[in-house]
């Protein structure tokens, strides 16, 4: 069993790196999200390490979206996802014909998912962009784990109906 300084340092090392993107795609703001990111850890230090073993990544995640959530209602509105983060949500096709067509579509992901509900975009991003299962989800959003799937369902649906609409007018 670790001690809870070598436990701190561990998750530090594991999720700094993740908890810095996600804060990031939520403000759009570098500094904001780092801040968000420091008082996450700050947190944790504060924690036993027993309350939230065996659930560490939801619980970090839950607190930087908190954070972040209440920096938002002090500061201005969410800045939405980068092309260069939509770039990670999709496969290019294996053709360069395929490959043009989709970086062309990919170009619009963004403003499709900024079009999404603010619940949608939130659950696309945790599991698409941080790998959380449906359970990690379900608990930084306070959610259960079916209306996670029920949300994610909803949100790629809705992104795959305005792509294929996007890719019939651009046809």
């Amino acid at each position: 069993m670790l001690d809870q300084t070598q436990w701190i340092h561990q998750l530090v090392t594991e999720y700094e790196k993740p908890l810095c993107r996600y804060a990031r795609s939520m403000c759009g703001d570098d500094a904001t999200a780092r801040d968000a990111v420091q008082e996450t850890f700050l947190r944790l230090c504060k924690t036993h390490p027993e309350k939230i073993e065996g659930h560490e990544a939801a619980w970090l995640f839950r607190v930087c979206r908190t954070r972040i959530l209440d920096l938002r209602k002090k500061e201005k509105p969410m800045t939405h996802l980068h092309d260069g983060h939509a770039a990670g949500l999709t496969d290019s096709g294996p053709t360069p014909d395929e490959q043009s067509a989709r970086k062309d579509s990919e170009s619009h992901i963004p403003s499709l998912l900024n079009a999404l509900p603010e619940r949608q975009q939130e659950a696309v991003r945790l599991k698409f962009q941080q790998n959380l299962s449906y359970r990690q989800i379900a608990e930084v959003l306070e959610i259960t784990e079916s209306n996670v799937g029920f949300i994610l369902h909803t949100a790629l649906n809705t992104l795959r109906n305005d792509m294929n609409q996007l890719q019939g007018v651009q046809s």
